[in-house]
C-alpha cells in the first residue's frame, strides 16, 4: 500500500431560490447595475429570505445534494468540518447540529472560522485526517448566511454578498491524486479592515450596539482590495514554483470569488488563459466559505482525473493562501 493522500470523491451545493440583482439594489441603495458590474463583476447574489432558516439550513441542503448524487451512506462519515463566518449560534457548533440532522450519526465535528479562507483551511485540516490513515471519510461543507450580517443600506458591502454553500467528501487516495501542496497564511494586523466590530468578547452586545449598527460587517474597500489583489497572487505563484508548475500544467484556477479584478491579476500572474479559470461571481457574488465548492460543483463536469486544480483565497483576519490539488475522479463517475 502506498502513501495515503486525501481526494476529493464528491461534490454537493446549494443555493437559495431568490435572486437579488443589480437592478433591484438599484432601489434599495444609492449605486448602479454599471457601477456593481464595472468594479465587482457582480450581476446578481442569491439569498436566503427565510428568516428563520440560518447556515445550517444551507450547509445541511449541499450535504444532502452531494449524499444524494455520490450514494453515501450518512453513517460511514467519520468527521463533518463546517466553515463559516456566520454560525447559527455564537456557542453551539453549527457542524454538530449539521451532522445530526443529515443522519452522520458516527462522525464527531467542528466548525472553523478563517472569514472567506475557511474552506481552503477547511481543505487542509480535512486532509490531515485522511492523511492520518485512522479516518475514512471527512465531509468538508463551507457556508454561509452573509445577507444576515449586511446592512442594506451600506453600498460598500451589501453589493458584494450572498448567501450559498457547497460541501465536499474527502477520501484516501493511493494513486497518488488528492491535495499535493498548500501554502497558507495570516496577518493579523489586517483585522481593523475588514470586520464586524460589535458581539465579541472585545465589545458585547448592547443597546448601544445595535443602534449604531456595529453588529454588520464593515469593510476598508481599497486596503481589502490591495491586499487581497498581491497575496492572492503571490501564493498562487508560489504554489506553482514550489511544485515546479508552468501555466501549461495548470489545468484549472480555483479562486475566490470575491472581486473580478482580483481573479484577472491571479490568473495573469498564473499566465493562464481564461477558459482555466473557474468563475461563477456574476450569478452568486461572493459567498464567503462557499465561492470554492460552488466552482467546484458548477465545473464539475468539466473536470477530468488527474487534472491539475490550484485553489487560491483571501479573508478577513487577514488570512489568505493556496493549495495544489490532483483531480480524482472523471465527472461521468466512471471512475471513483
Amino acid at each position: 500500500m502506498g502513501r495515503i493522500t486525501a481526494a476529493i470523491t464528491a461534490v454537493g451545493a446549494y443555493l437559495p431560490d431568490f435572486r437579488l440583482t443589480n437592478k433591484i439594489l438599484e432601489t434599495m441603495v444609492d449605486t448602479t447595475d454599471e457601477w456593481i458590474t464595472t468594479r465587482t463583476g457582480i450581476k446578481e447574489r442569491r439569498i436566503l429570505k427565510d428568516k428563520d432558516k440560518g447556515t445550517s439550513y444551507l450547509a445541511i441542503k449541499a450535504a444532502e445534494n452531494l449524499i444524494s448524487k455520490s450514494n453515501l451512506d450518512p453513517a460511514e462519515i467519520d468527521l463533518v468540518i463546517v466553515g463559516t463566518a456566520t454560525p447559527d449560534l455564537p456557542v453551539a457548533s453549527t457542524a454538530a447540529y449539521v451532522a445530526t440532522k443529515i443522519g452522520a450519526v458516527n462522525a464527531f465535528s467542528f466548525d472553523m472560522q478563517a472569514a472567506c479562507s475557511n474552506f481552503l483551511y477547511g481543505m487542509s485540516t480535512a486532509a490531515r485526517y485522511i492523511e492520518s490513515g485512522k479516518y475514512k471519510k471527512v465531509l468538508l461543507i463551507g457556508a454561509d448566511k452573509m445577507s444576515s450580517i449586511l446592512d442594506y443600506t451600506d453600498r460598500t458591502t451589501c453589493i458584494i454578498f450572498g448567501d450559498g454553500a457547497g460541501a465536499v467528501l474527502f477520501e484516501p487516495n493511493f494513486e497518488g491524486l488528492g491535495l499535493q501542496d498548500e501554502y497558507l497564511r495570516s496577518d493579523g494586523s489586517g483585522r481593523e479592515f475588514l470586520r464586524i466590530e460589535a458581539g465579541g468578547s472585545l465589545m458585547p452586545s448592547s443597546e448601544e450596539t445595535v443602534k449604531n449598527k456595529l453588529h454588520y460587517v464593515y469593510q476598508d474597500g481599497k486596503s481589502v482590495f490591495k491586499f487581497a489583489v498581491s497575496n492572492m497572487a503571490d501564493v498562487a505563484a508560489k504554489i506553482m514554483e514550489r511544485n515546479n508548475l508552468t501555466h501549461d500544467d495548470v489545468d484549472w484556477l480555483i479562486p475566490h470569488q470575491a472581486n473580478k479584478r482580483i481573479i484577472d491579476a491571479t490568473a495573469k500572474r498564473m499566465e493562464l488563459e481564461d477558459s482555466k479559470v473557474m468563475m461563477n461571481i456574476e450569478r452568486y457574488g461572493n459567498t464567503t466559505s462557499a465561492t470554492l465548492p460552488l466552482l467546484l460543483s458548477d465545473y464539475e463536469s468539466k473536470l477530468k482525473k488527474g487534472d491539475n486544480l490550484v485553489f487560491a483565497a483571501f479573508g478577513g483576519g487577514f488570512t489568505w493562501g493556496s493549495i495544489y490539488l490532483k483531480w480524482a475522479y472523471n465527472s461521468n463517475n466512471e471512475s471513483k
